[in-house]
Formats: C-alpha cells, structure tokens, sequence
C-alpha cells in the first residue's frame, strides 16, 4: 500500500503542472492583465510597463509559469486587482465553500445510495418507476431554476428558513443550499446505486450467500452493498472537486462568499491572480480526492490489493 501510495502520489506531480499550466496560458496569455486592471480606460504607457514588470509579465510565458509555482509554493498567491492578497481571499471563501461542500456531499450520499438500494431491490416495481421518474426529472432541472424556486418556496413563501446566508455561513443554514448544490449529483448517485445493486443482485457470490441461509439484511449489507458501491464511490469522489467548483450558482442565488462567487467575480472583471490561484487549489483537490477513492477500493472490496 505505501508503495502504491508513492506511485500516486509521484503521478500526480505531472498532473498538476500540466493542469495548472493550461489554466495559467488560458488566464494570462488569452487576455490583458494590464488592460483588464485598467477598464475601459488606456493606461499609461509608462504606468503600464511597470505594473508589467511588478507582476512579472514582461518575462516569456513559460517564465512566468515557473516564477508564479515559486510564489505558490512559499504561500504567495499574489495579490489581486483590489490590492487584497489571493490568500486573505481564500482564507474567507474556503471554510464556506468547504462547509457547503460537506453539507452536499452528505446529502448527496445518503438520500441517493437509501433511494437507489430501495430502487434495485424492488426493480420493475411502482417504487422503482417512481424513484427513476423524480431523479429524471431533477437532471432535467437547472441548478439555477432549483435553487431559485426551492429559495422562493422555503424561505419567502413558507418561511421555513432565511432566503439568503449569514457572512458567518453556519451549518443550519447551509442545508437549502446544500440541498440544491446536491440536487443533480443525487439524483446521479440514486440512478448509479441502484443500477450496481440490480447488476451484482444477479451475482455468484449473493445467490451462494442465499443458498447458505444468510440473513438477507446480511447478504445486502455485507455482500452486495459492499461491492455494488466501488462505482459509487468513485463518483462520489470526483464530485467533491465539481461541487466546489460548480458552486458558483448556489453561491450566488443564497449570498454566499465563498469559492464559487470569488471566481464568479474574478472572471467578471477579469481579475487573473484571483481565477489562477483559486483554481490551483481546485486541481490539488481533484487530485487528493481521487487518491482517497483509490484507496478506499480495498476497504470496499477485500479482492483489490495494492502492490
């Protein structure tokens, strides 16, 4: 496992620059840091070339990549437009986005594995029809239209919670959002679920468990539920990083300051230090998440070793 865990841990370095790179050429080299920090109004000349020097870009491309990983990698994200350091920035947006994130992801994965087991095992049946008619219809809903109808209803009409998060952002009131961050990816897990547990229900090793006269909460529980949540899980675990990034929608209909509104504004007005810092945490998250999943196989399915 340590071994394995190295490897990973050694692919993912080309990985991240190679990630990290084509979001530094799309951001810098596709448009004017200097044009954008000036508006509609044409800098001076002068003023120009040295703010081009202050922020390293008078330099070839691939030279300001390498100088721009030294800074990261000394805790230096640079500084945005506002004059406001990336960092300070992150250091407020993070625990929110991260907040909402956990609030998603439970809900995510505990509403969607419950629903798509009571979908497979009662295939073909009313329960199943209905499960997979209400997840169809929450894909075919933006999240935007969601979360706009879901705020109107529990928070103005009903008044069940407040339409729009505090600054603070606490747990209690990250649950609409979370909800309506979920929604989609829920509706995913349920569909997923419920197609492994149908597949491996078939299967040698459950059919030899019921000949065995096993429980059948034990045949479910310890035999098929185990091994019909691996593609489950792996999906579960790439969402986490797509939720934080695709958080800008929710962030923005409940007022809430976190990842996905400062990259929402930072693509707005072009502010570039803001967008590339932001998402080279993004990519690390990706990456993390993704070695997590791959060690959570072998807890899952005691088949998988890792050399």
């Amino acid at each position: 496992m340590g071994r394995y865990v190295i490897r990973r841990l050694l692919q993912m370095i080309p990985v991240f620059v190679g990630s990290t790179f084509l979001i530094f050429v799309m951001v810098y080299a596709l448009g004017d840091p200097v044009a954008a920090l000036f508006g509609d109004r044409a800098p001076d000349p002068a003023t120009a070339a040295q703010i081009r020097r202050d922020l390293y870009l008078d330099h070839p491309l691939w030279q300001q990549y390498t100088h721009y990983m030294a800074q990261i990698f000394q805790g230096n994200f640079g500084t945005a437009f506002t004059g406001q350091p990336v960092l300070e920035l992150m250091g407020s947006a993070w625990p929110l986005t991260i907040r909402l994130t956990i609030v998603a992801i439970v809900v995510e994965a505990v509403i969607g594995i419950i629903l798509g087991i009571v979908s497979g095992l009662r295939r073909g049946r009313s329960v199943d029809t209905g499960v997979l008619v209400l997840t169809l219809i929450v894909v075919s809903i933006p999240t935007f239209v969601s979360g706009y109808v879901l705020q109107f209803l529990f928070g103005v009409k009903w008044g069940v919670v407040n339409p729009s998060v505090s600054p603070a952002a606490p747990f209690n009131e990250l649950a609409l959002p979370g909800v309506v961050l979920a929604l989609v990816s829920l509706a995913y897990v349920t569909r997923l679920t419920r197609t492994s547990i149908v597949e491996n229900h078939r299967a040698d090793y459950v059919r030899t468990a019921i000949a065995k006269g096993l429980p059948r909460r034990r045949v479910i529980f310890r035999h098929l539920l185990r091994n019909s949540l691996i593609p489950v899980v792996t999906f579960i675990g790439t969402d986490v990083g797509a939720l934080m990034g695709g958080a800008i929608v929710t962030e923005r209909i409940f007022n809430i300051h976190g990842v996905g509104y400062q990259l929402y504004q930072g693509i707005l007005r072009q502010n570039s230090p803001t967008v590339v810092g932001f998402v080279t945490i993004l990519v690390i998250v990706f990456l993390v998440a993704n070695l997590l999943v791959d060690l959570l196989y072998a807890v899952l399915d005691p088949r998988i070793r890792y050399a």
